[in-house]
């Protein structure tokens, strides 16, 4: 796992001593994600600079330091990431007539490229990736992005210069990235707790899409920013929509314990191929099911006890450190469990803009962050359950919004246009639960209405920042599924494509790499995707409970009194923290005074929530979150800018 970035040039204009210490000064501001080793690629002639910073997982020696070139001296690569199945790859490269000089999936990857060309071999790879590759006889710049978005890529314009890294951090550091904040993209942020790709913080910046591909040459560096539009210019090399419609089209025909032993099968496999490493190799344990099945699949296939890895919470009712202990009992892993106390977890706060570089609303990046500190104390790699919900019908929001869509297809529609024209008068109070939140509902098109007031934090976030306009998303559709699926498609389709990329492995990233820990997902395997979406929702959605399919495979290796628990994850509790320990920076960063003067809020409008939320009126502590997630980036983005501006002076 690494990082990487770099800069391409409209035109040759540039010496190759800046070109490199520009790349490098990019490449060493994340130097948490790669600490064993560096290093910087440079072409002169073609104003083109790649830096990469090393976390050494695969083939430890030097013969994996990059940029790599090929063997044919083509191609030279930025990579982050893992191919999981490159040994597979290897094979059949070597029947083709290629000769490698070490074992890392670097080289494979590189000798792919060479193969079958870089749509081919991205195609052909089974893992998670951000890939920046430059091709010098096209003299283009490829960058690509793992099918599900589990590695992060941004890119942009810094003035008349392409720019582009694992984290906006290395973007910053160039010049003249002088970008002002996007108020569409802040809107979307009060709205999701974060910014959904292709969208970013900065104007003129955005984010690489799962399963894209992105080709750039210097005429369109020199075209700018204006000329192009991430829908337009990203090409798709696999879709979740189309994938999961195929998949629909082509249902699963077997029974249910024919499915259980093809999941388990699957899974199995998948775990073995991110259980393969040169270095020690752990698991996030929460004690719920998807962190045990991975925990349990790991077991099975190994020789030595696992190493499982918990945190509890010391007086909190968010405390479940008790139930991965009974896990990590009955599977009989090397078990580490820490409890922090309240302090411990309002520490990582004010870490929390450098680590995620962008504003992050999500609370359990808290919680999430501790127990990847408490991994790194012992493994270089940890897998994680991330995925299992969004695949296998986790949610106990589906299940309400189904109701409610159900619900409201049996009121006439000139009183559900009513509701709907109350609800609007009621503004963001109708966010809060209730009638007036149901009532909000009314005036869907489809499920995928219902279900984004399901998600949604600000109901109605253009009224609460400056100059902005809401962009669509997938949530936005009535039916994100087009049709082509059941309403509870639609939602876990919706999930997959935003919340899961953008929200959860956004997280897992910056909190692992934040660290030097590599973390794994075996539940987001492109193909157990493709499975789950062939499962009649039967499989999934059961008078028993949800994920049924997938308890039925952890029965196989656990009691079934750890299995029938109900939904669980981290949490946080922001309400407490607000009330008591960061009162004072909180009411410190909402002054209705500063809010005015920086321009980004409606400062009326977010003062007025945080009085209410003190006077105990409202649970408006969600709410207040993300746009304090706001208040502290910004606080830390210009300090980093005013460095580089010292620095470049």
């Amino acid at each position: 796992m690494c990082g990487l970035a770099g800069l391409l040039r409209p035109t040759p204009d540039t010496g190759a001593d800046r070109l490199s210490g520009l790349a490098r000064a990019m490449g060493d501001a994340m130097l948490h994600r790669g600490p064993d080793d560096s290093g910087v690629w440079v072409d002169e002639q073609a104003g083109i600079a790649l830096a990469h910073r090393r976390l050494s997982i695969l083939d430890l020696s030097p013969l994996g330091h990059q940029p790599m070139a090929s063997a044919d001296h083509r191609h030279v690569i930025a990579y982050n990431g893992e191919i999981y199945n490159f040994a597979e790859l290897r094979e059949v490269l070597v029947a083709r007539g290629h000769a490698f000089r070490g074992h890392s999936d670097t080289e494979v990857l590189l000798a792919a490229v060479v193969e079958w060309g870089i749509e081919e071999a991205i195609a052909r790879c089974n893992g998670m990736f951000a890939i920046a590759l430059w091709d010098r006889q096209e003299r283009c710049l490829w960058l690509a992005r793992d099918r599900v978005g589990k590695k992060p890529l941004y890119y942009g314009w810094a003035g008349d210069t392409f720019v582009f890294g694992s984290e906006l951090k290395a973007l910053w550091q160039h010049p003249a990235f002088d970008n002002a904040v996007d108020p569409d993209a802040l809107a979307l942020l009060l709205r999701l707790d974060y910014i959904p790709a292709p969208h970013s913080i900065h104007v003129d910046t955005f984010k690489l899409m799962p399963g894209s591909l992105l080709r750039v040459d210097a005429q369109d560096v020199a075209r700018g920013a204006q000329a192009h539009a991430p829908e337009r210019d990203q090409r798709r090399y696999w879709d979740a929509r189309e994938r999961m419609a195929a998949a629909i089209a082509q249902p699963f025909t077997g029974d249910v314990l024919e499915a259980e032993n093809r999941l388990d099968e699957l899974l199995r496999h998948s775990v073995a191929l991110r259980m393969v490493a040169d270095v020690p190799v752990g698991v996030f344990l929460s004690g719920g099911t998807d962190s045990s099945i991975v925990t349990a699949l790991m077991q099975a296939q190994s020789r030595h006890p696992v190493r499982t890895f918990t945190i509890g919470f010391e007086r909190s009712h968010h405390d479940e450190a008790h139930l991965a202990r009974e896990v990590a009992g009955h599977l009989h892993t090397a078990h580490t469990e820490l409890y922090v106390s309240g302090a411990d977890a309002l520490a990582v706060v004010p870490t929390l803009p450098a680590m995620f570089d962008e504003p992050f609303a999500d609370a359990s990046q808290v919680p999430t962050a501790l127990v990847a500190r408490l991994a790194r104390t012992q493994v270089t790699v940890a897998l994680s359950g991330d995925g299992g919900d969004e695949l296998f019908f986790g949610y106990k929001r589906y299940d309400r919004a189904l109701r409610n869509w159900r619900w409201q297809r049996r009121v006439p529609a000139p009183v559900r246009r009513a509701l709907a024209r109350s609800a609007r008068q009621h503004g963001e109070a109708s966010r809060t639960g209730g009638f007036a939140a149901l009532a909000a509902e009314m005036d869907a098109r489809g499920i995928g209405d219902v279900y984004r007031q399901r998600i949604a934090r600000w109901r109605d976030p253009v009224r609460a920042v400056l100059g902005a306009a809401l962009p669509a998303t997938f949530y936005d559709q009535p039916d994100p599924l087009q049709g082509r699926g059941t309403p509870a498609d639609a939602m876990m389709l919706a999930d997959f494509s935003v919340y899961l990329p953008d929200d959860l492995l956004c997280k897992v990233d910056r909190t692992s790499m934040a660290v030097s820990l590599e973390a794994r997902a075996p539940l987001l395997d492109w193909q157990v995707a493709e499975f789950a979406w062939s499962l009649p929702l039967e499989f999934k959605r059961h008078a028993s409970g949800n994920k049924y399919l997938l308890k039925q495979v952890l029965r196989r290796y656990l009691p079934d009194s750890m299995v029938d628990r109900g939904k669980r994850g981290f949490g946080a509790p922001v309400s407490q923290w607000l009330r008591g320990d960061l009162g004072e920076w909180a009411a410190t960063l909402l002054n209705e005074g500063r809010l005015r003067q920086e321009g980004y809020f409606d400062a009326g409008a977010v003062h007025g929530l945080w009085e209410q939320f003190l006077g105990g009126e409202r649970k408006w502590h969600t709410h207040l979150w993300n746009v304090l997630m706001f208040q502290a980036w910004q606080e830390h983005w210009r300090e980093q800018r005013r460095g580089v501006h010292g620095v470049h002076a």
